[in-house]
């Protein structure tokens, strides 16, 4: 580590306390790529990691490494895998093509939000998911409340992003913007601001409240009120750290990979997300446009490629597209959380 990363280990570093003061025999390294800061460790990742201790007896115990500490955001896959962490935060898009299933829940106007969602989300990806991410041990998927387009001029039919330059927030978005006549400008979150500040991108599509968290709303002003997309993500676990634990603490382990907690997981950070939305609504400075029916059904038509491409996708590599779909709708339809 440089010296700046060590000192902000040694700020950020969450260790987890062990219940009744009890000796670890197990202690694994979870790692992630948001600030410490970020509500999806505060009220995310800390409960959880505590309650895996407490149950355990004090027999699990976790270090939390935030801020990419332990490799890239693009790498956490093969940090779980490769064991460089035990558990890490992986977002299937950052490597497009790898994930093809599970990338369906990203697509544009599926999801409502992220509570319910999430729920639905883990139950229906468990069925695929190892089938999909063999090397690893999948513990459970959740994903981010659904966010929508903020642009520095109205953008409220698709042929606004015609010759539009955009920050996607993951692989399908970009498609998306590709597809009507945009481009893509490739940054990480914290980054974005900057880049629309000189003009080098007009708008971005993001969560509610992170476009005020990263400072973006400075200058994004004008906002659409649909659930354009979410991103999904995986908690991924080293196969030989999981298959290592006594049958005790696997137990454990499997008590908190389940999609209640998927749910728990992604509530306070979707109901964080959830109020970035009150606040532009309530802001004179912006400009927050519900589209009407002809104008959604406008959008719904000009982003079907993307499905279609989907499908193609995931029936080349010998998968039933039309059942997993199926599938996936269902499980959002119970749960209430399927945009219709």
């Amino acid at each position: 580590m440089t010296p700046k990363t060590t000192a902000t280990f040694l700020a950020c570093t969450a260790l987890v306390a062990l219940a009744g003061g009890a000796q670890a025999d197990t202690a694994l390294r979870l790692a992630h790529w948001l600030p410490p800061s970020h509500s999806l460790q505060t009220t995310g990742f800390e409960p959880w990691t505590q309650s895996i201790s407490e149950a355990s007896g004090g027999k699990i115990s976790f270090s939390i490494f935030p801020a990419q500490q332990l490799g890239s955001a693009t790498d956490h896959y093969d940090l779980a895998r490769d064991g460089i962490a035990d558990i890490s935060y992986v977002a299937p898009s950052y490597q497009p093509g790898r994930f093809p299933i599970i990338s369906l829940a990203e697509h544009p106007f599926m999801v409502t939000n992220g509570i319910e969602g999430s729920a639905a989300f883990n139950d229906w990806y468990m069925q695929y998911a190892a089938q999909e991410m063999p090397d690893v041990h999948v513990c459970m998927a959740f994903m981010q409340d659904p966010g929508t387009l903020h642009t520095v001029e109205p953008m409220t039919l698709p042929g606004d992003l015609q010759g539009k330059s955009l920050r996607p927030a993951n692989a399908v978005m970009g498609s998306m913007i590709s597809l009507l006549g945009g481009a893509s400008v490739q940054v990480p979150a914290p980054e974005a601001r900057e880049v629309i500040a000189r003009g080098a991108a007009e708008g971005i599509t993001f969560p509610w409240d992170s476009v005020y968290l990263f400072g973006i709303d400075k200058e994004t002003k004008f906002h659409v009120d649909f659930p354009l997309y979410t991103t999904v993500f995986v908690m991924a676990m080293n196969k030989g750290s999981y298959e290592a634990m006594p049958e005790d603490e696997r137990a454990v382990i499997d008590a908190h990979c389940t999609s209640e907690w998927a749910q728990k997981i992604g509530s306070g950070w979707a109901e964080q997300e959830q109020s970035g939305r009150v606040k532009a609504m309530e802001d004179p400075a912006h400009t927050v446009h519900t589209p009407t029916a002809e104008e959604l059904a406008a959008w719904r038509e000009a982003t079907a490629p993307l499905m279609d491409a989907w499908r193609e996708e995931v029936s080349a590599k010998g998968h039933d597209a039309a059942a997993i779909e199926a599938s996936f709708r269902e499980h959002l339809s119970a749960a209430d959380a399927l945009f219709e």
